[in-house]
């Protein structure tokens, strides 16, 4: 009897009666074959290019089978999907029209279109790529897409735009030349993992994203990494920000989020910025060669451990009068300008490290005193400070700092691809 199962879960599986339609290739044959289609039927496309603005409105597979171009000529959403379970695939997609407010696109999945599937498509030079506008569920997989380069950044549309689509997956995908990669407004519990993102201002950028999923994506080369804003309860972990133009992660009013073994290297500005954002986690992560690390403004209570900060300009910024233990269970953060010493051996260096002083303060808050950096002055109050930690004025301690960093997985991996 067991050796019957796997056929009965296939023909349970299965449509019933679902039937295969080979599409000519003319323009409106696919609304054509649609409309004589039923439920869970493939619409198969030929090889060429097809002229037309579809809209999928049963759930039914639209397959290119790798070789068919829909080119909506210029005018409006190339492809619309309207029903539930309904799947887009195998389809190079081109020619949107560009009209901001009604968000023309590549492939638009609508508020009814639940659980809709956009997977191994090519679209390639429409306003917005794929838009997710109130479908519950659905999937945006295994892309390719690029947008415009006719127009100025901030005025071109977004790869992926998530809006009010609880539960949308989007994963897989390699975005190139939008304005924001992927941009998440009004929605939750959303997952956004091992996607490419390339040439973009930023690369995700949330808001109001609660309980959403950050997790796997290389951002290489935009303005700014991972911006997420108004946002509570989101998880940040294994991406990677590469040679990113501003910040590597950005939270702004992002609050009790954990932000995890992420790898950021080579960001201009700042690898990592808070801004009124309290109670996150951030642990396990690498911050490298940008001109701060990790800086503060008007945050609290976030916890800060197991970290590497390695050859950043300034590893901290974080004015203050308070001081903030940046260790935990015996166990801190990596310094590479950390010159203390481990007699014992056991991992932690022997004394506390304090990454910043008074003098770091005056700089921050007075730039034109840089021009006093060299000055017997300013070299005597640090040394001052160094012989005697209590004239710091607050900042930063980590009483267990580690002595040698920690690479997360996320590094290794954008390492050994090149």
């Amino acid at each position: 009897m067991k050796r019957f199962l796997p056929v009965l879960v296939i023909l349970i599986a299965a449509p019933l009666g679902a039937a295969e339609w080979d599409v000519p290739v003319r323009a409106g044959a696919i609304s054509e074959t649609m409309a004589k289609a039923a439920d869970g039927d493939v619409l198969r496309l030929g090889p060429g290019t097809y002229t037309e603005n579809v809209v999928v409105d049963r759930p039914i597979t639209l397959d290119g089978q790798g070789q068919a171009t829909i080119d909506g000529q210029g005018s409006g959403t190339v492809i619309t999907v309207t029903a539930k379970d309904a799947v887009v695939t195998g389809v190079t997609v081109i020619g949107s029209g560009s009209d901001h407010e009604e968000i023309d696109s590549g492939i638009k999945l609508t508020e009814t279109a639940d659980r809709a599937i956009a997977r191994g498509n090519v679209v390639k030079g429409n306003l917005y790529g794929i838009d997710i506008h109130g479908a519950k569920n659905a999937i945006a997989s295994d892309n390719v897409i690029e947008g415009r380069l006719d127009q100025r950044m901030n005025d071109r549309g977004n790869g992926v735009y998530i809006w009010n689509a609880p539960g949308a997956i989007v994963e897989n995908n390699d975005i190139r030349w939008g304005r924001d990669g992927i941009f998440v407004n009004s929605s939750r519990d959303n997952v956004l993992r091992n996607n490419k993102l390339r040439d973009l201002r930023f690369a995700v950028h949330f808001m109001y994203a609660d309980g959403s999923e950050v997790s796997g994506n290389v951002s290489e080369g935009n303005d700014l990494g991972y911006a997420i804003m108004f946002t509570t309860g989101v998880r940040v972990i294994g991406n990677a920000s590469m040679n990113d133009r501003e910040h590597g992660i950005a939270f702004n009013y992002t609050n009790s989020s954990e932000i995890r073994d992420n790898y950021v290297r080579g960001a201009q500005q700042k690898c990592a910025f808070l801004y009124n954002s309290h109670k996150n986690d951030f642990s396990g992560n690498w911050f490298e060669s940008c001109d701060i690390g990790i800086h503060f403004t008007g945050s609290d209570k976030n916890r800060i451990v197991r970290n590497s900060f390695v050859a950043n300009r300034t590893q901290v910024k974080l004015v203050t009068t308070k001081w903030y233990e940046w260790s935990e269970n015996g166990r801190g953060n990596y310094w590479s300008d950390n010159s203390g010493f481990d007699v014992d051996g056991d991992g932690i260096a022997d004394q506390p490290f304090r990454p910043n002083d008074s003098m770091d303060h005056v700089l921050w808050t007075q730039p034109a005193a840089k021009l006093l950096m060299g000055s017997p002055a300013v070299q005597l109050v640090r040394w001052s400070q160094a012989a005697f930690p209590a004239l710091r004025p607050g900042g930063v301690i980590d009483s267990n700092p580690l002595m040698t960093p920690q690479m997360p997985e996320a590094g290794r991996k954008v390492m050994s691809d090149g």
